[in-house]
């Protein structure tokens, strides 16, 4: 078996290289009553050099307001739409209603079904669409030829593993095997991203006496924390999260992981918050900000994966006003609503990081699902994964890998 295993990962292609060179993006919520129009947040995002873009549900208005600008979407399909589109007439109806309209004028890449379905105060409810949700969309983009121009994902947070330090040691939870195994299935075989939220803030915020904040805010001149089984020291806990995922994942299959990316779907810091919300502070966020401009900017990857560059979506192009939970969760905006940064950041892209040169779409008002990425409850942090190339796994899936990995765990 593991030499079949080998000859299969030997057939994978080689791991595309993104269309654009940006490998920054940023995360455009819009839940709040005072957000300026999509025209002004355009305007923001030439000046930040930003060539990509997540927005959390798939408003015609707004997907129109991006027709023509090259900026790459990241296109979310709401909580709420999961049981509509868990159907392949819902999903039909909705991939041609909504997102081919759009196309190519606006450069859809990738569609987001549900945030955090796994792990949030719905999942219940929501977990036995998820999947569903995600061929069935996946299955009417290929029926109108859109497959190979638009993927089909979910993103997750850090909730899903049992355990993520040491990095070498983390693994998905057991009770959700059952769960992630077929998704694992369905990204290895159309080669989508699997996306994770990631959130050094909270893992300060719950034990700053435990996590140095400098390490947290991705400092360069901190010196590093080791892994003792892997012998490989990590500069920053952004880059240890994201190591984290690739051993869950290489814990439940090693020799297919080969052939996944890591890459970080949502990442942020408040500048503000409630009194005992430790470290949500202006000068925290400038920094942690900026260094996740630097980081990104440097074009390098992790020290598992270090010939891979660092894809990240930053968390968020402006503060909330409408979103729930403690303060810190309607502080995360580089940019106030009337359009002002929050705060000065130290580093600023390259030119090349955008897509190509921002012009403005149409105007519409701010509006939007809840784009929400956790409020630090449920656990430590939030990841992304991509699964990079597609692969044709023969009768050996991930889901039978997966079930395997499950008995040997269940076995201790």
């Amino acid at each position: 078996m593991p030499l079949l295993l080998l000859m299969l990962v030997l057939l994978l292609p080689a791991t595309p290289v993104a269309t654009p060179s940006a490998l920054l993006g940023i995360n455009y919520g819009r839940v709040g009553n005072n957000l300026p129009p999509t025209a002004s947040a355009l305007q923001l995002l030439a000046g930040l050099g930003v060539g990509r873009v997540r927005l959390y549900d798939a408003d015609p208005a707004t997907l129109r307001s991006f027709a023509n600008t090259g900026i790459e979407l990241v296109v979310g399909v709401p909580d709420e739409c999961l049981a509509t589109v868990s159907t392949p007439s819902g999903a039909s109806s909705w991939v041609r209603s909504v997102i081919q309209p759009a196309l190519p004028a606006t450069k859809i890449a990738v569609l987001a079904v549900g945030n955090e379905v796994l792990t949030g105060a719905n999942s219940s409810a929501l977990t036995p669409s998820l999947l569903p949700a995600m061929q069935c969309i996946y299955d009417a983009l290929v029926q109108l030829g859109l497959d190979k121009q638009v993927a089909v994902t979910t993103a997750h947070n850090l909730g899903v593993l049992a355990t993520s330090y040491p990095p070498s040691s983390a693994y998905f939870r057991k009770d959700l095997l059952p769960v992630l195994c077929p998704i694992l299935d369905f990204h290895a075989r159309t080669g989508s991203p699997f996306l994770v939220n990631a959130y050094p803030y909270f893992a300060y915020a719950e034990d700053p006496a435990g996590v140095e904040l400098e390490y947290a805010l991705l400092e360069p001149g901190h010196g590093g924390v080791p892994d003792p089984s892997s012998g490989l020291r990590y500069p920053n806990m952004l880059v240890a999260q994201v190591d984290a995922v690739y051993h869950a994942i290489a814990a439940t299959n090693r020799v297919v992981a080969r052939a996944v990316e890591v890459r970080v779907s949502e990442t942020g810091w408040p500048s503000a918050g409630d009194s005992n919300e430790t470290g949500a502070t202006l000068r925290n966020a400038a920094r942690y900000n900026g260094n996740v401009m630097r980081l990104v900017g440097e074009g390098k990857g992790t020290p598992l994966r270090p010939d891979g560059a660092l894809r990240v979506y930053m968390f968020a192009l402006f503060n909330e006003n409408m979103k729930p939970g403690p303060s810190s969760e309607r502080n995360y905006g580089l940019f106030k609503p009337d359009g002002t940064p929050v705060y000065e950041l130290a580093y600023r892209l390259p030119k090349d990081n955008a897509t190509s040169s921002s012009g403005a779409g149409g105007i519409t008002t701010g509006g939007g699902g809840y784009n929400g990425h956790g409020d630090g409850q449920q656990n430590n942090g939030y990841y992304s994964i991509t699964a990079s190339a597609k692969a044709n796994m023969g009768r050996w899936t991930w889901t039978q890998a997966c079930a395997a990995a499950l008995l040997m765990m269940m076995a201790f």
